[in-house]
């Protein structure tokens, strides 16, 4: 069975991202092994105070985030698009995590970094209270650049897909319920 980590980057305890996060977490129960991580549920610093040039302790909600990373084959991050990019708490825990000797390592003389998280894939759930188009063709797309690129590519990690909902402002109960569905049909592909 593929090992499966979905992650709810909204910190809010009641958002669509979370229902989508459950929407997910109940299609793929069975056809998979699956973990959920509720970002809000973390308890951490969010700020990588010294850069990489001390060591910060990892609290234990960050060490278990590490371990789940580690076991997952495929990571699925569901997000909202807060000021165009990543809610911060979300960013924090990738400062946070995504660390020299998990994530990367420089090598001597080489300006490209071994990429440590190779062998996994990941999916993109964006959820925008901007119409999608706009976001992406207008604004340019910032979040799926920055996650696609500048964090899994450099990891190693592959990222295989991007579904945006939105705009979630405006929307319908009858528009969620067919964006849960949606997901739903995303989680049933797993194999």
């Amino acid at each position: 069975m593929k090992k499966v980590l979905v992650i709810n980057a909204n910190s809010k305890s009641n958002s669509f991202c979370k229902s989508l996060a459950d929407q997910y977490l109940a299609a793929a129960t069975g056809r998979c092994a699956i973990e959920i991580i509720h970002i809000g549920d973390l308890d951490f610093e969010s700020s990588l105070c010294e850069g990489y040039d001390q060591i910060q302790p990892l609290e234990p909600d960050l060490v278990d985030f590490q371990e789940k990373v580690k076991w997952a084959e495929h990571i699925v991050i569901i997000s909202p698009v807060w000021w165009g990019g990543l809610p911060a708490k979300f960013k924090g825990l990738i400062d946070r995590t995504f660390l020299p000797g998990f994530a990367f390592k420089y090598i001597n003389d080489k300006s490209i970094p071994k990429q440590l998280l190779e062998g996994r894939t990941s999916e993109l759930i964006i959820t925008l209270d901007t119409p999608t188009f706009w976001y992406k063709y207008v604004k340019g797309n910032p979040i799926y650049k920055e996650l696609k690129r500048c964090i899994l590519s450099f990891s190693g990690i592959k990222n295989t897909s991007a579904t945006y909902f939105g705009p979630i402002i405006t929307s319908t109960k009858t528009q969620r319920e067919k964006w849960l569905n949606q997901v739903s049909k995303i989680a049933k592909k797993l194999k």
